[in-house]
């Protein structure tokens, strides 16, 4: 039987074809995701060992500029340290922002990882951190060194001056060096700046002073021994690890994140592999009609039912094997690929070897030859069951009503329960209605699935009249032949549906919370721009001074972060400018009055109020950071804004309670509102500093909806492998088709049909079929959208349902599309048959 096997795989290699390449694709995503996930482990893991590996103990502190309560070490403790038994050197570090500007003025890097530091040079004159290609360390206050990438991308070399902004303004210093360096903030795309101690102390912390140390030891010194007796030594709250245990650290933090990426990238290669699994069944149930006959004749020779079943299964773990190795090939260059593309978009990769572990080895073939085998166990068993006589007499075993009716009423069933899981799901809302929704989804897609080949003839009823009427006699035909074999139809249609299912559930999803997003940016906002740290970092007092002297600036006010305990607990506030709050957000106000913030009283959101139990000319007693109290006066009720904290307070009053302000953000209203003039006075009056953000409403709404199109986008690529596996499967029905209807197409050419018209009939079935499963698709993934909608819509303010009908429309024209393109090969190989050869063919 495996002879037997192997010899119907190299008889039918031609039709083989198409599942080989959707079981290699899938094949690819699981093996290529596998194989980097555990090349990025392993590169960063690399890393982490070489950066600690001449870390004996690493001193960590909180302790940050502004802080005077949070104890850094100072340089009386350094020494202490370097004076211990078995320490070689003791390094103190100090680091926060720092941006470099390219030749045209911009930011270097990508704001969150533009970093800045010291160079501490030991006694040999060099700091063993880093490595310089070019010129030497800083050693006074006017000179900085940069890392290569940084200095290569901002055309800078050594003795050039270099524009650098932390958080305050830009100031311009002379390059002294360039270094290479595996600091992680560099690999992450950024940039790293090394300034001479004393500068960095006062830049990040204060004179003298440092948030880190790093200690190194003699040879044979224990690094537990010198931990033990560091300890001691540092001050209240600072952490102290070996440099072993701090890598090790590291290395599970780099997994965790690992696994995340590892998970979703293999959620896509499940959801490709399901769709190839119609594909795959449908190929084995045509070729075993076909072959009906000569299963027939293995059984009347002697063959047994579990011989034949055996028989199908087994050609079935060749070509899953087959598909397999390809599939695992493929996905090693896909790894690769990757790997260079994260180079390509500024993420640099440490150094290291490609790795390629057992696991993902077994995990791919097992994949390709399980789901394989999975899908053709179906197909064998109705093989196996076909009676020897009835074979033999050309009577195909088709299915019975009873079974359609099971069938039927099975996928009625799942269907409902689905759908009544997906309300209830919406409805709730919550984790557990989330649940409800994800079980209700998986069951009303299983059911639609089960049901397509019942809806198959109505629905493609209904574009009959149509086709006849626009392309006459071919028209007529391909829609018969679309339904003639509903079983055929559905599997085909449903590989398009799931894919489309997922894609259009994901568009009205998308599209629905930008919308939500949109409107509640213009709905909350009228400052004409919003300035911000690239960083993410707080801005200096310094710059809202000089945007306040500003040209045109007709209202501004900052947006500090506040932490007051009040009533039940902690609550947030936002420090802001009385009078012009009002000016620069919307703000509807529910009782009393908003001017009330000019006396020092404070406005809280109507649902804040209305859970602490305050109402308007409530006395609220509070407790600042600082742990001081104060009595504050609410002064205002107003709607809640989604850009303010549900507390306002003004600036005066916080300012005596904060040695340095956290202000997020400056939003301005400017006279005559937009305009290249008012923005390039705005930078004008932040220094043209490249580390400083400056928006327009525009630049808000897209900064705060961008990232919807941009994770729709990453799903739209990654599901294109399950809609690719679904055009594979229109290819190979359709091909499959014309082979199996050889005669009769030999028969419609012997009567007059042309081949033009042949080739027509193909690429409308084709059509008709790619556009009833697209039709299932956007109908079930419009339901879904609505419905995962719904249970997120009492977190977004503003949410209404949004039908993308223009995206809607462009997935039928597509599917459509992809029918014409699927039918080529088949439509031209039916029209190339010669009509009598094809006659006599059984």
């Amino acid at each position: 039987m495996f002879r037997t096997a192997v010899r119907n795989v190299l008889a039918h290699k031609a039709r083989l074809l198409m599942t080989v390449l959707a079981v290699m694709l899938g094949v690819a995503f699981v093996s290529g995701t596998l194989v980097f996930t555990d090349t990025l482990g392993n590169a960063f893991r690399n890393q982490s060992a070489k950066n600690y590996d001449k870390v004996a103990v690493a001193v960590t502190t909180w302790a940050e500029r502004g802080d005077e309560e949070t104890p850094a070490v100072d340089e009386a403790t350094l020494e202490k340290i370097e004076d211990l038994d078995g320490v070689a050197e003791a390094t103190g570090r100090v680091s926060g922002f720092a941006g470099v500007a390219d030749p045209d003025g911009k930011l270097i890097g990508n704001g969150w990882s533009n970093t800045g530091s010291n160079y501490s040079p030991g006694t040999d004159g060099k700091d063993a951190q880093y490595t310089f290609t070019e010129g030497t360390g800083p050693v006074k206050a006017g000179q900085i060194a940069l890392d290569k990438e940084t200095a290569n991308k901002g055309e800078y070399r050594v003795g050039a001056p270099v524009r650098v902004a932390t958080n305050g303004p830009v100031k311009e210093y002379t390059l002294s060096g360039v270094f290479t360096t595996e600091d992680g903030a560099v690999n992450a795309g950024g940039s790293l700046v090394l300034f001479d101690t004393e500068v960095a102390q006062q830049l990040y912390l204060r004179p003298g002073q440092f948030s880190d140390v790093t200690v190194t030891a003699d040879a044979g010194a224990s690094d537990q021994r010198l931990l033990d007796a560091v300890k001691p030594l540092l001050p209240e709250n600072a952490e102290a690890k070996t440099g072993a245990a701090l890598a090790d650290e590291e290395a599970e933090m780099t997994e965790s994140g690992l696994k995340s990426l590892n998970s979703m990238l293999l959620a896509f290669a499940a959801i490709a592999l399901f769709v190839g699994v119609f594909l795959i069944a449908n190929t084995f149930t045509m070729l075993i009609a076909q072959r009906t006959k000569e299963l027939a004749l293995m059984r009347a020779v002697g063959a047994s039912r579990r011989q034949v079943k055996r028989a199908i299964l087994l050609e079935a773990g060749v070509v899953g094997l087959i598909a397999s190795v390809t599939g695992f090939l493929l996905g090693v260059g896909l790894a690769t690929g990757l790997r260079s593309a994260m180079g390509m978009f500024g993420g640099k990769i440490p150094a290291g070897p490609l790795v390629v572990s057992p696991t993902a080895v077994a995990s791919a073939f097992a994949v390709g030859v399980l789901i394989t085998v999975f899908a053709a166990w179906l197909p064998a068993r109705r093989a196996a069951k076909i009676p020897p006589v009835a074979a033999m007499s050309s009577v195909h075993a088709v299915a019975t009503t009873k079974s359609l009716v099971v069938r039927n009423s099975f996928g009625a069933v799942i269907t409902l329960i689905g759908s009544a899981l997906i309300v209830a799901g919406a409805a709730q809302g919550d984790e557990n209605g989330r649940w409800l929704l994800g079980g209700g989804a998986f069951l009303a897609l299983i059911g639609v699935i089960v049901l397509i080949p019942l809806l198959s003839r109505p629905v493609i009823a209904l574009a009959r009249p149509l086709l006849r009427r626009l392309f006459g006699v071919s028209g007529k035909l391909a829609a018969q032949n679309a339904v003639r074999n509903p079983r055929r139809t559905g599997a085909t249609a449903s590989a398009l549906a799931i894919g489309l299912t997922l894609v259009t559930g994901i568009s009205v999803l998308g599209v629905t919370l930008g919308q939500a997003i949109d409107k509640m940016t213009t709905d909350n906002i009228r400052a004409d721009y919003m300035v911000s740290m690239a960083s993410g970092d707080s801005l200096d007092e310094s710059a809202l001074a000089a945007l306040r002297k500003a040209d045109g600036v007709a209202a501004a006010t900052p947006q500090r972060a506040v932490w007051l305990t009040a009533g039940k607990g902690g609550v947030s506030a936002s420090g802001v400018t009385p009078g012009d709050v009002e000016k620069v957000f919307n703000l509807k106000v529910v009782s009393g009055s908003l001017s009330s913030l000019k006396d020092g009283e404070i406005a809280v959101d109507r649902k804040t109020a209305k859970s602490h139990g305050w109402k308007t000319g409530d006395s609220v007693p509070v407790t600042f950071d600082d742990e001081k109290k104060e009595t504050l006066k609410v002064g205002a009720l107003y709607e809640g804004n989604e850009f303010l904290s549900p507390v306002l307070i003004p600036e005066d009053v916080v300012d005596p309670h904060e040695s340095v302000a956290d202000i997020r953000e400056v939003w301005l209203t400017m006279d005559g509102g937009q305009s290249a003039a008012n923005e390039k006075a705005v930078i004008d009056a932040l220094g043209d500093n490249p580390a400083m953000s400056v928006m327009d409403r525009q630049g808000i709404r897209d900064m705060f909806g961008g990232f919807i199109n941009t994770a729709l986008n990453i799903m739209y690529a990654l599901l294109a492998m399950a809609l690719v596996i679904a055009v594979l499967g229109v290819v190979n029905t359709l091909a499959m088709s014309v082979f199996e209807r050889q005669q009769e197409i030999g028969m419609l050419r012997a009567i007059g049909l042309d081949r033009r018209r042949v080739k027509r009939m193909i690429r409308l079935e084709a059509v008709v079929i790619s556009l009833f499963g697209a039709v299932v698709g956007v109908g079930l993934g419009t339901f879904l959208g609505w419905a995962i909608g719904k249970s997120l819509s009492a977190s977004i303010p503003g949410y209404a349902l949004v039908i993308p009908w223009d995206r809607l429309a462009l997935f039928l024209v597509l599917a459509g599309l992809v029918g014409v393109l699927a039918s080529l090969w088949p439509a031209r190989s039916g029209a190339k048959l010669n009509m009598l050869t094809a006659i006599k063919t059984e």
